[in-house]
């Protein structure tokens, strides 16, 4: 990358973070298998004083959600998981779900499927989401924030097992919804491997890739390295964050009962280009095999009917021209794009800004890591990945 781009890039990070768009954060950009760029601004903590440096470990939010996608895909190309079955063979609550309609509930027509979980397709929704099947949600996800920081907190299983027994708010495979899909899927994920979420992910990912800052919780001797999360507040600027969301503890100081497939991973700009460059690359790095080819193709090719992608845009109206399937979110129709993208492109974000896409014609990642609350996809992403695309035709 030219110094020229670099400049620019930094002079818009800078600005970010003097206009108070951000604390801090870093990017990261990576081609052909070499890294091309790394810029940091702004700060880890204000207060503190500390600036935002390279092993700085963020809270992951939704960027969890293609982790937990490419291990369902693992398990799915070693014959374990059938995208085909129903839900309910891993989690018996799931059994003969019923339908919110006009305000009265109805029996579904079928069974949620594994592949619903992967794109979004159940009718499951998140707490704060209108109707009976958000009701619900909104009190599944108050017991798990309750029970945090007792003797009995809810567990992964418990938590996809307490959602199943709610209503969806339509029926499967009609429509589109972003919600608590992934945590369900992590729940899947931990009954067809035998094993917990977190020691599948362990065991599947982190170790063979060497992604040694990437988990559920920041162990003590790391901590320092946990980046504080910030909120917009209108009379103070930026505030610390310091409270649990999603049932993901902010001090992220110890394993939780509850492994979030959606929402519950940490890990730094470098562990995470390492996943992404598994992906990249076709399922491997470094000599070591993750995925196949043809399952890397599969999971990133997208898997919406027309109906589902007008939900989806509905859903994400900063979003046109991408599809979605297993996950994350896949560039198809570029003239539509608000961004400059290449199709095929793929990836997705997080609710701190944590941002990720995978461009697969330009050989690139582009990553880039903040923690500011209710950020998703940004605007200062989409203005960095413009400028990024502008030199790549």
């Amino acid at each position: 990358m030219r110094d020229e781009t670099k400049r620019k890039l930094q002079g818009i990070m800078d600005k970010a973070v003097k206009e108070k768009e951000l604390a801090g954060g870093c990017l990261l950009v990576r081609q052909h298998g070499e890294e091309c760029c790394y810029l940091e601004a702004g700060m880890a903590d204000i207060e503190a004083g500390k600036p935002i440096a390279r092993d700085q470990i963020y809270r992951l939010y939704s960027m969890s959600k293609p982790v937990t996608g490419a291990a369902a895909m693992k398990l799915f190309e070693d014959g374990v998981l059938d995208l085909g079955q129903p839900v309910s063979d891993y989690l018996p609550s799931f059994q003969d779900p019923f339908v919110e309609q006009d305000g009265r509930l109805v029996k579904a027509d079928r069974q949620v499927q594994v592949q619903d979980l992967l794109n979004m397709t159940s009718g499951l929704v998140y707490n704060g989401d209108a109707g009976l099947a958000g009701r619900h949600a909104d009190a599944v996800f108050s017991e798990l924030e309750e029970r945090l920081l007792t003797d009995h907190p809810m567990t992964t299983k418990e938590l996809a097992v307490r959602l199943g027994q709610g209503p969806l708010l339509f029926q499967p495979g009609s429509s589109w919804k972003y919600g608590s899909s992934a945590d369900v899927l992590g729940a899947v994920i931990e009954a067809a491997a035998g094993m917990s979420f977190g020691e599948y992910l362990k065991k599947s990912f982190f170790e063979p890739l060497g992604m040694k800052d990437t988990g559920f919780f920041v162990p003590e001797e790391k901590r320092e390295r946990l980046v504080t999360v910030y909120r917009a507040d209108e009379k103070n600027g930026l505030v610390p964050y310091r409270e649990d969301h999603l049932g993901i503890f902010n001090a992220m100081d110890h394993k939780p009962a509850f492994e979030s497939g959606g929402a519950g991973l940490v890990s730094t700009a470098d562990d995470y280009a390492r996943f992404a460059q598994m992906l990249l690359n076709g399922g491997e790095l470094d000599g070591v095999r993750i995925l196949k080819p043809r399952t890397v193709r599969y999971m990133t090719q997208g898997a919406l009917n027309e109906t589902q992608k007008e939900a989806f845009v509905k859903n994400f109206p900063n979003m046109p021209g991408f599809d979605y399937g297993n996950l994350v979110r896949v560039m198809k129709d570029t003239g539509r794009s608000c961004t400059l993208n290449n199709a095929g492109e793929y990836g997705w974000d997080g609710w701190l800004g944590c941002y990720f896409a995978n461009d697969p014609e330009a050989d690139m990642t582009i990553l880039f890591m903040m923690q500011k609350t209710d950020s998703g996809l940004t605007p200062l992403a989409r203005r960095l990945r413009n400028v990024i695309m502008s030199e790549h035709d």
